[in-house]
């Protein structure tokens, strides 16, 4: 163990860059030394060039001799299982003693054939559609077929563009279908809104600057959808659109329905065909309302994620809320997955391309190629820090006053933030640092969120409990501080009716390992058994 240790040690020792420079392949990809433990006679490489139905297959040894030639197989059970035991008949006909599987990654098309290999027990190894075309093009230029295909994933796996997989624990699987579900729904009612506006505008003209927020205002769209014109609306007069409002579980203030009324009076010739854009505009803000329901719902079941992970401490900076911490964590996924806060940028793609030859070197836009969503996921906090972070902000003027451009800002802020999450998950704790002034607290935050879902008591208690499992111990004490001022508050004598989140705050604190909660009592009465107390 002493040598191993030794060696491991004057491995450290040697430059970065003569480490990089010994192997030209990609690190996970590379199979050089497996082939020359067997002989690339006796090394078998499968290619399958995955399609939606079905599958196109062959087996060839490390120098390109085809040992099977290219068979189509469907995804069913049985033609699955019919292919992997005629490979296993020429695995052992042709002496072949090591290989593996390569599949072109094909969104989720090449997945059975990929989980059918796994269970078999073959090495199953995605390689880049990218790959496989520049593979393709110098040897079949112009030419595009699926045998073609099948020969460039064959070089590229040669040269070591067949790259592992890195297997995910369900809790981030699960997260990043969660947020990516949740996106996608946001990116839907983004669109109905836009529709919604062009069909308002069209119906009643200038009925929209009746309110500061149209989105916000409960009552804006159910009223144009009862009424459905200037003309109606002016009809029911003040009274008339009262008893619209009580029909609805929303209020809304005589002020604003005199301002929709004094519209009215002067409104604009509208769209002639009135009835069926009525009816498109209650269609499209009912669809509108559940997608928000069902993004209410995403958002709900993001921290029970979200807490069984060590990116819940990325909530300690002002700016990062419950969705964001999330979104990152469902893209980034499993930490250890990255040698180093560079290898989150370079998947994401979030660097400049560079042009280099001879004396010409140039720097352009950032590089065509990388993990989108994870780079939206950073940008996205780096928008929120600019706006919500007094340490970001400074440093943002700083930049710009150096001449740096906006989009600029947003990629120093997000690999900033990229080196600063690293170190936070990595680590698993949490340090002082100065974009965490004025501090915040994480169980507040995800107190506060939940709060403001109206997430179940049941469901609340248990995101905190798996939340205090994910905090370090040295932070536990600073945590409990807020929680105890919300709990003194709560059991005051002035509070009134039942209080269910004093309960859980004290199981929380309880958890925190801080003892008897001592709150200001008023007069000679214990607030803790008052009438209005949490008994």
């Amino acid at each position: 163990m002493s040598t191993s240790f030794a060696s491991s040690r004057s491995a450290r020792g040697n430059s970065h860059a003569a480490r990089r420079a010994a192997i030209l392949h990609k690190p996970n990809g590379q199979i050089a030394t497996r082939v020359q433990a067997v002989g690339p006679e006796r090394f078998g490489i499968v290619s399958i060039d995955g399609a939606k139905a079905r599958s196109l297959y062959m087996l060839c040894d490390f120098y390109g001799r085809v040992l099977v030639p290219p068979t189509v197989v469907a995804h069913t059970q049985g033609d699955l299982g019919a292919a992997i035991d005629r490979i296993r008949q020429a695995w052992s006909q042709h002496n072949l003693g090591d290989g593996l599987v390569a599949l072109e990654r094909t969104g989720e098309y090449h997945r059975p054939a990929q989980r059918a290999f796994q269970q078999a027990g073959f090495e199953t190894r995605v390689v880049h559609p990218l790959a496989t075309k520049h593979f393709r093009q110098p040897v079949e230029p112009g030419n595009k077929t699926d045998a073609t295909d099948l020969a460039a994933i064959h070089r590229a796996t040669v040269n070591g563009f067949g790259l592992f997989e890195p297997l995910w624990p369900d809790v981030f699987a699960q997260l990043r279908l969660l947020v990516r579900h949740r996106r996608d729904l946001v990116r839907k009612a983004a669109k109905l809104q836009c529709q919604i506006r062009e069909h308002l505008h069209a119906l009643m003209p200038g009925y929209a600057e009746c309110f500061s927020d149209l989105w916000q205002s409960h009552v804006a769209l159910p009223l144009a959808c009862q009424t459905g014109s200037a003309d109606a609306v002016r009809q029911h007069g003040l009274n008339g659109l009262a008893a619209l409002v009580q029909q609805t579980p929303w209020r809304c203030q005589r002020t604003t329905l005199a301002k929709i009324l004094a519209w009215a009076e002067t409104a604009p010739p509208a769209h002639p065909q009135t009835l069926w854009l009525s009816q498109i505009l209650s269609q499209l803000h009912h669809d509108w309302l559940q997608k928000n329901q069902q993004i209410h719902g995403c958002e709900q079941a993001s921290p029970a994620l979200l807490a069984q992970t060590s990116y819940l401490l990325l909530l300690a900076l002002p700016g990062i809320n419950v969705v964001s911490a999330a979104e990152l964590a469902g893209e980034m996924g499993p930490i250890r997955h990255y040698a180093n806060a560079n290898a989150i940028t370079g998947r994401a793609g979030l660097f400049p391309a560079r042009y280099q030859s001879d004396r010409v070197d140039l720097h352009g836009s950032l590089v065509l190629r990388g993990q989108r969503q994870l780079r939206a996921a950073l940008l996205g906090i780096a928008d929120n820090l600019k706006k919500c972070n007094h340490h970001f902000q400074a440093r943002a003027l700083l930049w710009q006053a150096a001449g740096k451009e906006p989009k600029q800002l947003r990629i120093k802020i997000a690999k900033s933030f990229s080196r600063l999450a690293f170190a936070i998950v990595m680590g698993q704790s949490i340090f002082r640092h100065p974009c965490c002034q004025p501090p915040d607290y994480i169980l507040e935050k995800l107190l506060a969120f939940h709060r403001e879902h109206q997430t179940p008591m049941p469901q609340t208690l248990a995101d905190l409990h798996a939340a205090v499992d994910q905090l370090p111990r040295s932070a536990r004490a600073a945590e409990a501080k807020p929680l105890q001022e919300e709990l003194a508050r709560i059991r005051r004598p002035r509070s009134r009716g039942p209080q269910p989140i004093g309960d859980i705050l004290a199981i929380v604190l309880a958890r925190l390992g801080v003892g008897a909660i001592q709150s200001t009592a008023s007069g000679d009465q214990d607030p803790g058994s008052s009438p209005g107390g949490n008994r």
